[in-house]
């Protein structure tokens, strides 16, 4: 894959996903009791389409990484394995929550009733957040594929991340910003995903129109203009 194109989707997948996500996280908000089903599903689906992003997001990235600064390919690698990890975890804890609604009889608050997803959201996917995070701010801190304050904000954005690691340990009260499934420990750590994602990926869309494409191999016709008579 051409450089130019790696960077033009690994930032279009940025965008799709902060875009979905940006949709998303309000949902959670619209409600204080019990949401109705059809909140709950929405807010899910479309937490669904922003992970599938975020999985192209990851992958378009290990490969610009591999294309624009091979040595760090395995920096790039880290990057997609702990994004891999991340979207599927979060992914298991959408599967739980959509299940326990459509069988439930009736209005359930999952963020409270399905105990299974309390850490899954909170302090697992904050420490895999954590790791994406810190690995996206090396790669780009020694390859500079991307400005500098990409890298900058994601070192801090890994560490806002570490510090709620230990919620898990403060109870199962949503209203409670610091609980494993407060909304501090997950619903405000997917808005900073959210938008930190929307600007990376608009600026790395951008720098693809500022790649320097590699030279072609000379001709062989070329080459023989050149040989010695």
């Amino acid at each position: 894959m051409p450089e130019t194109l790696a960077r033009r989707l690994t930032g279009a997948a940025g965008i799709a996903a902060a875009a979905a996500l940006i949709v998303e996280v309000p949902l959670y908000f619209i409600y204080s009791g019990p949401p109705p089903d059809w909140n709950v599903l929405s807010r899910l689906l479309i937490g669904i389409v922003a992970l599938a992003c975020l999985l192209v997001f990851v992958t378009a990235l290990r490969e610009l990484v591999a294309r624009a600064a091979p040595q760090y390919s395995w920096a790039g690698s880290l990057v997609f394995a702990t994004g891999l990890v991340y979207a599927t975890i979060t992914l298991v804890s959408s599967g739980l929550e959509a299940g326990a609604v459509i069988a439930a009889d009736q209005a359930i608050d999952p963020t409270i009733d399905v105990s299974g997803t309390y850490i899954l959201y909170g302090s697992i996917s904050r420490l895999m957040l954590a790791m994406f995070l810190a690995a996206v701010g090396f790669v780009v801190s020694r390859t500079a594929l991307l400005p500098r304050w990409t890298g900058r904000s994601a070192y801090v954005l890994a560490v806002v991340n570490v510090l709620f690691v230990p919620s898990l340990f403060f109870g199962n009260d949503p209203a409670n910003f610091y609980a494993a499934n407060g909304w501090g420990t997950t619903a405000s750590m997917g808005a900073l995903l959210s938008y930190w994602l929307l600007a990376v990926g608009i600026a790395t869309y951008r720098s693809g129109s500022r790649a320097v494409p590699a030279p072609a191999p000379r001709s062989v016709t070329a080459v023989s203009h050149d040989a010695p008579h």
